[in-house]
């Protein structure tokens, strides 16, 4: 089941870096952006990451907050966090649960074998708590800018 464009997020709760629990009703009142990627560490990921750390300052002056989810540790994704010196949190979600919400969770191919993984997609919510934008099969070149012109249209 997938979101639609201003439709209402399915209330979620779920585990980040510095022992967080991210609840999507604490963020009611808040814009607020949730990147999935694939795997922490691989070369694709880390330059997302660290377009949208380079931007940070930009998304923060709009009130908008950045999330970054994969199915990696919690462990993982602070020493990922930590070495990339990521302003923002990291999403674990190994069972899959934030993943099935936003529908992200797709076949794979990689060297002809086929595997269920994340599809790199990125999803923009209003402070309403609805679905503003989304962008699915995302080119990490220039993606994080393009959200962030998106994010300038909503505040």
């Amino acid at each position: 089941m997938s979101v639609k464009i201003n439709t209402k997020v399915k209330k979620f709760k779920v585990s980040a870096t510095n022992e967080l629990e991210i609840n999507s009703t604490d963020l009611i009142g808040k814009s607020y952006v949730i990147y999935f990627y694939p795997k922490d560490n691989t070369p694709g990921c880390t330059q997302e990451g660290e377009d949208f750390r380079d931007l940070y300052k930009e998304f923060k002056k709009l009130k908008t907050e950045i999330y970054g989810v994969s199915r990696d540790s919690l462990k993982s994704h602070e020493g990922f966090k930590e070495k990339y010196k990521y302003p923002f949190e990291l999403i674990s979600d190994p069972e899959e649960k934030l993943c099935n919400l936003f529908d992200v969770i797709k076949e794979k191919n990689m060297y002809g074998k086929k595997y269920m993984g994340i599809e790199r997609s990125t999803f923009l919510i209003n402070k309403e708590g609805k679905l503003s934008a989304e962008w699915r099969k995302v080119k990490v070149n220039g993606h994080a800018a393009e959200v962030l012109e998106e994010v300038k249209k909503i505040s």
